[in-house]
């Protein structure tokens, strides 16, 4: 029969805890079981966030920086699939783009169960916030995961409901312009539910403010700037963040960030299926255990990755941020000698567990994010004296303390596009605003990288487009 490879995963649970990051382990439920509680409706809740780690532990690394003007491969690295990503070679046969679309197709699967439950349900919920807020979650991760594959592979399958193998086939992909759609009106839904329910709120989880700021950079990339202007707006003058005066302080796991951050995936050193391992594939790969402080933990030196020159010279001599997100090691290079190695040093943080689990959570939503999407917007609309005025917090922040006033339309959004590489490298932003802005064709053939403009969007998995006849991206 034939299957959509979202429909036949197994389903993923978690148990009970008062700490979110214990509610959010891979482990499973029984699904014959019936949900008689407020807390085994919120372990079904939990259950969506779990597409998230696999997504971000290399996954939107590979899609994203990779593929951008912000980093390169080691020489090390062996493995093909980056190779190709970064010099455009993408196939349908991709292993890096099938195991994006799997994980966000299961992270929806995940979400549509939980949306049947809850609201399919008679069950009186003791406290009705929990339920708002539950509803809230999985309705902005649903918007989240659909979010994702629309900037990457264009229109896809909308799968609102669950349905069986059968019904599935006959699913085509949706224009992207209904994709949006139905992520904007995800997070309208969203912002509904969670806006009651702050007094229930717990770090870690999808907010009010990480919906709004969501649905701020969904209409920023559909250009429709007026919303855009709107509800930013909404999350600044909420005040519920701020930007941390020291910018290190975001990327330390012993503080887990909640002010500046308004969405990060969670993860712990507490056990494997938790952590991330981004040290281990960052590290220079001759470096042993110098860099990562583990060395009985093996460097992955077939993925390994580093920052480009040409972002490494984009910083001013006088950026505060460059030394949290780019480290230095000096010491032997694979012929004997000695050689300087520049590596992503953002997710170094202080490992205690004796294996390389790494607790690192990955920012998805900042506040400087909020502010220089909302800059962008009103410098479109052609507010540019107003838009200077929220660079200049990121950028004071960073001690680039220069007299902006003055700037043309062009000149500061031009500004403004540096500000997020330098203040987002390695945050997997890089690639889209490329894309968004138009420039990503001029910035990565300056670089002397063979782009067409079909390259774009990524390839249709190989296996849906035979499996389930979905057509395929132009050029692949």
């Amino acid at each position: 029969m034939k299957k959509l490879i979202y429909i036949t995963i197994i389903f993923l649970m978690s148990s009970c805890s008062n700490e979110f990051l214990d509610l959010y382990p891979e482990t499973s439920l029984n699904e014959s079981n019936f949900y008689k509680s407020d807390e085994e409706f919120i372990s079904l809740v939990n259950g969506s966030y779990i597409p998230l780690r696999n997504l971000n532990k290399t996954v939107m690394w590979d899609v994203s920086e990779v593929k951008s003007d912000n980093m390169d491969l080691q020489p090390s690295n062996t493995n093909i699939e980056q190779s190709r990503n970064e010099n455009f070679l993408m196939s349908s046969s991709s292993i890096v783009h099938k195991s994006l679309w799997d994980n966000a197709y299961k992270g929806i699967y995940n979400c549509n169960k939980t949306l049947n439950a809850i609201e399919g349900s008679d069950y009186t919920w003791n406290n009705e916030f929990l339920k708002d807020r539950s509803l809230g979650e999985v309705y902005f991760l649903r918007a989240l995961y659909y979010f994702e594959l629309g900037r990457q592979f264009g229109g896809v399958p909308l799968v609102l409901t669950e349905i069986n193998s059968q019904d599935a086939v006959n699913i085509k992909r949706s224009p992207i312009q209904d994709v949006y759609q139905q992520v904007v009106s995800d997070l309208t839904l969203a912002i509904d539910h969670l806006s009651k329910a702050n007094d229930v709120h717990e770090n870690g989880r999808a907010s009010l403010t990480a919906a709004q700021g969501l649905l701020g950079r969904v209409y920023l990339t559909q250009k429709d700037f007026s919303k855009a202007e709107s509800i930013l707006n909404t999350v600044i003058k909420s005040g519920k963040h701020g930007l941390l005066s020291n910018y290190a302080d975001v990327f330390n796991p012993s503080k887990k960030d909640y002010y500046e951050t308004l969405f990060s995936v969670q993860f712990s050193e507490s056990a494997a299926e938790l952590a991330n391992n981004f040290i281990f594939f960052n590290a220079p790969y001759t470096s042993k255990g110098e860099v990562t402080g583990r060395p009985n933990v093996a460097i992955q030196v077939n993925i390994a990755i580093k920052p480009t020159q040409n972002l490494i010279n984009s910083f001013n001599e006088n950026d505060l941020r460059f030394t949290t997100s780019i480290g230095k090691w000096t010491g032997s290079d694979e012929k004997g000698g000695t050689a300087d190695y520049f590596y992503c040093a953002k997710y170094k943080g202080p490992q205690t567990a004796i294996l390389g689990w790494s607790g690192d959570n990955f920012p998805i939503l900042r506040y400087s994010d909020i502010l220089l999407m909302y800059a962008e917007v009103l410098n479109e609309l052609n507010r540019t004296g107003e838009a200077i005025n929220y660079v200049k917090m990121v950028r004071d922040r960073a001690g680039l303390t220069e007299n902006l006033v003055g700037l043309s339309k062009v000149d500061l959004g031009l500004l403004i596009e540096k500000e997020r590489r330098l203040e987002f490298c390695f945050e997997n932003h890089r690639w889209f605003d490329l894309v968004r802005t138009g420039r990503a064709l001029e910035v990565m053939k300056a670089l002397g990288k063979d782009i067409k403009q079909e390259q774009l969007l990524a390839p249709i998995p190989g296996d849906q487009v035979l499996i389930n006849n979905l057509e395929q991206n132009p050029g692949y």
